[in-house]
């Protein structure tokens, strides 16, 4: 990493309050900009986000909104609605408030004396998510964005649900982590001594869990349908570049934001990262030069310049060269390879009959997983730690049914999303499959490739709910999550089908059987031609793709500080006498650490599955948080939260229960209790 501490422009940097449209809330913005700005405008970059400015994101604020105003623009931190030091009530996640107010800031940065009138938005995660949602809305001012790790549909593609089914472990896990989040106060240096404390009162009365509202819609909706761009993709005019890593949950976005948008106004780039921004180091790399390619996109479309961003092509892809399992990997092996259409000419489809030669018997076979199957499914928001990816899938196997092809004579190289038609019949009326690609080496180590899941109650689509009728076959065929990856010479093509996979699928409340007739369903691979490496190298003139490294602004100076008592980040344990199996989770989001300005932010979090292998109805996740603000004597808040999420054959029923202290003092405490019935999930 290179830090850059001297830019062409000198930099400022200012607090300050925004208006909203209703007249009575302000929102806490932080904005860096060149000295001379004012005499010499330069457009605006906007990041808008609910994690806190102030400390979450300060570390990460200070690595790129610095680097960009040295380069010629205003780049702004804004606090969303309820969140940091911003005033008003937090709101669900994307919500129209969320969104107007983004308008709101987007047209009041286009009519600051120091910009130009236009305006780009970029972010990670929530702010890649309201990038993309607030270009929708196309405010006039807003000309470019970077999405980055985000999703054109909250419904089937993020924390919430997947192929239909509960997403038991993020479904939980980030609805508690938000009530956490949002419990967090104001910070006096922003906002007063005196105002404070009544702040943080009236944000903590307005809360709700976000949990009551989501598992209220188990199936696709409007609910859903809001904010998620892939219900009009014609509705956003500004450019649009599109960023995820292979070992992220969002990838498939960037996949659909270049097949649909056009091309003169996407571009996407798909690297082996994690859910990070792709120059931190993060594992796995290799890193890039982010910040200097969103340079480019800037400079491009907010300053009107050729830098030949738009010449690259459509999608760059890493492709990742066969690995061992592990849960890590410091750099991923592969290339980057080139399509300036998608779907890509270079890539076709190849059909593998699950009962052809090599890939398992034709007969019928049962599938009826122990309901533990899937605790070495990894993280599903890998984060680069050290536990994150997918360990060896022996034992997964193990309790799937598993259909592998011969011996490969060649490599096998593939790039989209695999998809499985499955002929089969389900023994009760509610039911899931779940089917895994892996790469299987002759000593018999097997590596997860890809995987995707199927509420069979959404096969006829994600806003419906059709029971099974037993005793009847059907074909269904869904999709797996997008990748790049090779195999070797000598490696077996694996496809693992189960029916349970927690705790990333809430089980039916009904212990099931499907039976599959392998001759009748097969793996469909998108494969690669590798030739088509030779032909991009010679498009206009073009050389092999590369990235510059990373470099940023220098990093504000935290101190991180370790716990007195590690415990692992995931921990596995089984009762033999009850026959239950726990996973402990530390999503280690980055833990305590104190700030320049004397801050102390103290975090701690655990998550807890259990379920029992032979009952469905067993599962409990609980997610528990403690976090603690501090600035010498002056300032003392602690926030502590349980969420708790279980069911029975009828409903879901979730408990959750939130204690704020100020000093020592309780400022307010707070317990829910609802229920609401299992419609599709």
């Amino acid at each position: 990493m290179k830090y850059r501490e001297h830019f062409d422009r000198q930099v400022t940097r200012e607090d300050v309050w925004i208006p909203t449209r209703d007249g009575r809330t302000h929102l806490h913005a932080r904005i860096w900009r060149p000295t001379d700005a004012e005499t010499n405008p330069v457009p605006a970059l906007l990041e808008y986000l609910p994690y806190r400015k102030t400390d979450w994101t300060a570390p990460r604020d200070a690595q790129r909104h610095p680097w960009y105003a040295g380069h010629g623009y205003a780049s702004v931190r804004v606090d969303i609605r309820g969140h940091g030091d911003s005033e008003g009530s937090p709101g669900d996640e994307y919500d129209a408030q969320e969104l107007a107010d983004g308008v709101n800031v987007v047209n009041w940065l286009a009519e600051q004396p120091w910009c130009t009138g236009k305006v780009g938005m970029f972010g990670i995660s929530w702010g890649g998510f309201n990038s993309l949602q607030i270009a929708a809305l196309a405010p006039e001012p807003l000309k470019a964005i970077v999405t980055v790790c985000s999703t054109d549909d909250r419904y089937d593609n993020d924390v919430h649900y997947t192929g239909g089914a509960v997403l038991g472990i993020d479904m939980l896990a980030w609805a508690g982590t938000m009530l956490a989040f949002a419990a967090r106060p104001p910070d006096p240096t922003s906002v007063g001594k005196d105002r404070w404390l009544p702040m943080w009162r009236e944000r903590l009365e307005a809360l709700d869990p976000f949990l009551h509202t989501w598992l209220a819609h188990q199936q696709r909706d409007d609910y859903w349908r809001h904010g998620s761009v892939c219900e009009d993709y014609t509705a956003i005019d500004a450019a649009v570049l599109a960023v995820g890593g292979w070992n992220d949950p969002y990838r498939d976005t960037v996949l659909r934001l270049v097949e649909h948008l056009p091309d003169d106004r996407v571009r996407g780039i798909v690297g082996p990262w994690s859910h990070q921004y792709p120059d931190r180091g993060l594992p796995p790399g290799p890193a890039i030069g982010f910040l200097q390619e969103t340079l480019r996109w800037w400079d491009q479309h907010l300053k009107g310049e050729d830098t030949g961003i738009m010449h690259e092509p459509k999608l760059r892809a890493w492709l990742n060269d066969p690995v061992p399992p592990a849960t890590s990997y410091d750099v991923m092996p592969g290339r980057w390879v080139g399509d300036d259409n998608w779907p890509s000419p270079s890539v076709s489809w190849d059909g593998r009959p699950l009962g052809g030669t090599g890939m398992g018997a034709a007969a019928p076979v049962l599938v009826r997983s122990p309901q533990h199957t899937g605790l070495d499914a990894g993280r599903f928001f890998p984060f680069g730690n050290a536990s994150d990816l997918p360990p060896d899938q022996r034992e997964e196997d193990g309790r799937s049914v598993c259909f592998d092809s011969a011996p490969l004579d060649a490599r096998v190289e593939i790039l989209g999303r695999p998809r499985v038609r499955l002929r089969l019949d389900s023994a009760t009326p509610r039911a899931h499959v779940v089917a895994r690609v892996c790469d299987v080496a002759p000593d018999g180590s097997s590596t997860l490739v890809t995987r995707g899941v199927l509420n069979l109650l959404s096969r006829h689509g994600r806003d419906r709910a059709v029971e099974w009728t037993p005793g009847t076959y059907e074909t269904v065929e869904f999709e797996l999550n997008g990748i790049g990856y090779a195999f070797p010479p000598g490696h077996r093509i694996r496809v693992a089908v189960s029916d349970t996979y927690w705790p990333w699928v809430w089980p039916h409340g009904e212990r099931g059987q499907l039976t599959v007739l392998p001759a009748e369903s097969a793996l469909l691979l998108p494969v690669r031609d590798p030739a088509s490496d030779e032909d991009e190298d010679e498009h206009e003139g073009r050389g092999p793709i590369r990235f510059e490294e990373p470099e940023q602004a220098p990093p504000l100076p935290v101190t991180y500080e370790r716990p007195a008592e590690a415990t692992p980040e995931r921990l596995v344990t089984y009762d033999v006498a009850k026959g239950e199996w726990t996973l402990e989770v530390d999503p280690n989001y980055g833990g305590s650490r104190v700030y320049p300005d004397g801050l102390r932010y103290e975090e701690s979090a655990r998550e807890t599955y259990r379920i029992r292998a032979d009952d469905p109805l067993s599962a409990v996740a609980v997610s528990e948080w403690t976090i603690r603000l501090r600035r010498g004597d002056d300032w003392d808040a602690e926030i502590m939260t349980r969420t708790e999420l279980r069911a029975t054959a009828t409903e879901f029923i979730m408990d959750s229960r939130m204690e704020t202290r100020a000093d020592g003092e309780t400022v307010v405490k707070r317990a829910w209790h609802r229920t609401t019935p299992r419609t599709s999930a």
